[in-house]
């Protein structure tokens, strides 16, 4: 793209200037389906067009209030699934399709039906139903620097969505990603805009089709979303819903190349960003989603919000946002908001907030849409093409497409005297608790949003990395041996050790640093090399990271990202049956604080710079690597408290109600700091019972944590009762001045104190709100009060998708 002028007067706040950003010409209009749209909108009632502009979650709403509310959209989040089961049967997603349809398309008096469309997060591969092919998340795509590739992916992914019965993806990720400490990363294909403007075409055609073909949108292909626009991946600090803070130059030349890629080739809706840019939220910003996309890059799609998103506008809340449509928005991505969204935006296009010209605008684009994709005459969606066909969901062809795409990603760091390619007819030790785990090879963003609380039958279609070893082993008869703790009666002559990090997605996978840390993985790598065995290092992470001392403790290091299903990919090209291929598409940190490493920086100074990637044949030695690490940052936004502090932004105060302090004074409460594991990696924290008194980890600023109690995250508290409660003890958050909520846990307390161990207590956000808690200005998320004597040692307390839940709420 030619370098154009910057604007001077819009370089440091969040207002576009258009003039200044490419202009891309309009794509022509195809005369017959504007007259369609146009007799549509003559004939829909006030009340339909609202529902057009409004989409719901599959878990708050039903098919009848699809109907009775014409809502133009659902989708599943993360943890939405058919009849609440993240493992529903891929018959119960096609069952479920046909049923909000249906309602879409009940009669209705005079008023035209409208068919209903569905948007997934198919981010890679069709990832939310049991047994679809799990494609390398973009982050291993992009050290494949491979389009064709990603083509066949996407064409691979619509086909298996549409034998569930839906027919809008919600990707290509487009995120040029410069700090890695951001939990989205691995969803980007790489720092620098090269590689996702690349990619955005061939993706795009991929899942859509090629614009002018017979089955563009239809047929085996589904709707695509570029998203998230625009500059999600430049957040300061890496924060997951946070503010770019940039001139408008870096804006528009680092960020926006790959969408103007994915609407040459055709995308049908752009997702907007839950960030700001300069500290105008996204959903909000009129000079971009107006001005930009629609006036100045003739976008005639239509703009979708992210979940919730137009609740962070200023002035706006979840359930009344008329500033969003006015600034561009087409469709409100609305999971639970959705039904008080549509009485206020009724409202507000009847007294005139909201113009009618802006409504009919953002129906149109819908309509177009709608009826470019055949949806229209396409009937129920078990009836369309592929759908029911549940033998491509990990088919054969699809299964060997993944395969391929996990040899291409795989990236070689390290190989000291040419260690790999090992020889699969030898004696191979297979350690690490990746070793044998689909769910963690596969991370975030599978099955559930977080990629967590799934089991191995969840994976059908899947083949662990260990097994992937071992099938390549005895094909050319040798031994594999699987001890994930690296321990061995019969002495290996090489040992692979799989390893990393475990799934995450986003604001879960925000980190302080990129520091590396896992003392059983490293101490498993030390005591083989100490052995003498000839030792392989299978790195699994959504980022780069710093990871000098386990590059000291292996002969071959090799960064495998997060391959998907087939573990297969990985242990061909250890065996040698294909050459390492990928080369770095993030630059690799020399240091733990080297969080923010990007080619182009001044003073440029990775450990393996953008591009690295060794084959076979090349000189693969690394002199030894300092192990220092920087002083490690106190935890992501999800570590309320953790190794004897409170998270980041955070302060542990104590005293009665109304005069919390950070020394108080014994009288009431005291606390102190106590062991668990480490020296002072707790604190003791003891309840006089003279009066009331509380304990809290309150924020410098407050959070918003609405999209986590949508999405089923809990506060998790590891504590033990050293002396059980005399009086009631409440557990509860705080959202600013006069906003508390909580529930009583005596019971709970005393019970844990039975047994003088450390107890697990999970209680989901969502218990929070329903007790009253505004989750979108919570300031302090820990707070525990009591009248009465009490005594515990609290270890941690996260925010975080639990493994289970002690306390449920109704």
């Amino acid at each position: 793209m030619a370098r154009l002028p910057d604007s001077p007067a819009s370089s440091t706040t969040g207002e576009a200037d258009p003039s200044v950003w490419p202009l891309r010409a309009a794509s022509p209009f195809d005369p017959a389906i504007e007259q369609r749209i146009s007799q549509l909108l003559a004939a829909m009632s006030l009340e339909q067009k609202v529902g057009q502009i409004i989409q719901a979650d599959i878990a708050s709403v039903t098919p009848d209030e699809v109907y009775r509310y014409h809502l133009g959209a659902i989708l599943n989040g993360g943890n939405s699934d058919p009849g609440g089961r993240y493992n529903a049967p891929a018959k119960d997603w096609l069952a479920t399709a046909d049923a909000f349809y249906a309602a879409s398309m009940k009669p209705d008096g005079t008023l035209p039906r409208i068919p209903i469309i569905w948007g997934t997060d198919a981010v890679h591969g069709h990832n939310n139903v049991v047994g679809a092919t799990l494609f390398p998340h973009n982050i291993g795509l992009g050290a494949a620097r491979d389009p064709d590739l990603v083509r066949r992916i996407g064409a691979a992914t619509a086909i298996e969505m549409r034998v569930t019965g839906i027919d809008w993806a919600f990707a290509p990720t487009l995120a040029v990603v410069r700090d890695d400490r951001w939990g989205r990363t691995y969803e980007g294909f790489a720092e620098t805009p090269e590689i996702p403007t690349a990619y955005a075409r061939p993706l795009v055609e991929g899942l859509q089709g090629k614009t002018g073909s017979s089955d563009w949108l239809r047929g085996p292909h589904v709707v695509a979303t570029a998203k998230h626009f625009l500059g999600d991946g430049g957040t300061a600090g890496g924060k997951d819903q946070g503010d770019a803070r940039m001139g408008e130059t870096d804006l528009r030349d680092l960020f926006s190349p790959p969408y103007l890629a994915a609407l040459d080739a055709g995308a049908q809706s752009v997702m907007v960003s839950f960030s700001s840019w300069n500290g105008v939220k996204m959903h909000g910003n009129r000079s971009l989603l107006t001005g930009v996309m629609k006036q100045r890059w003739n976008f005639d799609g239509f703009l979708v919000g992210d979940w919730n998103g137009h609740g962070g506008v200023a002035g706006c809340t979840t359930t009344d946002c008329p500033q969003s449509a006015a600034a561009g928005l087409d469709m409100y991505m609305a999971p639970d908001s959705w039904k008080e969204l549509y009485r206020t935006t009724l409202k507000h296009v009847q007294d005139g907030t909201l113009p009618m010209a802006r409504l009919d605008d953002a129906v149109r684009r819908i309509l177009r849409v709608k009826l470019r994709a055949g949806v229209f005459e396409a009937g129920k969606p078990s009836s369309r093409p592929f759908a029911g066909r549940y033998d491509l969901l990990g088919g054969p062809d699809h299964r060997a497409l993944a395969r391929a795409a996990v040899r291409e990603s795989l990236v070689l760091l390290k190989n000291a005297n040419h260690m790999l390619p090992l020889k699969p007819g030898g004696k191979i030790l297979v350690a690490g608790d990746g070793a044998d785990n689909p769910a963690k090879q596969s991370g975030g963003w599978t099955l559930t949003w977080q990629g967590t609380d799934t089991t191995r039958a969840d994976f059908p279609n899947a083949q662990s990395i260990w097994e992937g070893i071992e099938e390549n082993v005895k094909a050319a008869g040798g031994t594999a041996t699987l001890a994930l703790d690296g321990r061995y009666s019969n002495r290996p002559d090489a040992a692979i050790v799989v390893f990393g990090e475990d799934p995450y997605a986003e604001f879960q996978g925000d980190r302080p640093d990129i520091g590396y840390e896992d003392a059983k993985s490293l101490a498993t790598l030390r005591a083989l090399k100490a052995a003498g065995i000839p030792t392989v290092a299978v790195f699994l992470s959504g980022r780069a990271m710093w990871v000098n001392p386990f590059l000291n403790a292996s002969d071959a290091f090799v960064a495998a990202w997060l391959p998907g299903s087939e573990g297969g990919g990985v242990a061909d090209v250890l065996f040698g049956k294909s050459d390492f291929r990928g080369r770095l598409s993030y630059s690799w940190p020399r240091s733990s604080d080297q969080n923010s490493v990007n080619i182009g920086d001044a003073n440029y100074n990775p450990l393996f710079p953008y591009g690295y990637g060794l084959t076979f044949a090349g000189k693969g030695e690394l002199s030894t690597l300092p192990e220092t690490r920087a002083q490690a940052a106190s935890g992501g936004p999800g570590i309320v408290f953790a190794a004897g502090k409170p998270g980041e932004g955070r302060r542990l105060l104590l005293g009665k109600p109304g005069a919390l302090s950070v020394n108080p004074g014994p009288e009431l409460i005291v606390a102190r700091p106590a062991d668990r594991a480490a020296q002072e990696d707790s604190v003791r924290i003891g309840w006089s019972g003279q009066g009331n008194a509380i304990a809290a980890i309150v924020q410098d600023q407050s959070v918003d944590l609405t999209r986590q109690s949508n999405g089923d995250l809990a506060l998790e508290l590891e504590l033990k009762v050293n002396v059980p409660p005399t009086a009631e003890v409440s557990l509860m958050m705080r959202c600013g001045a006069n906003c508390l909520g909580g529930f009583p846990i005596r019971a709970m307390l005393v019970e844990a104190a039975k047994t003088m161990n450390w107890t697990r207590i999970a209680i989901p956000l969502r218990c929070f709100e329903k007790a009253g808690v505004n989750m979108k200005q919570v300031d302090a998320p820990l707070m525990v009060a009591t009248a009465g004597r009490l005594d515990i040692t609290l270890s941690s307390a996260r925010i975080v998708s639990p493994a289970d839940v002690q306390l449920a709420c109704k």
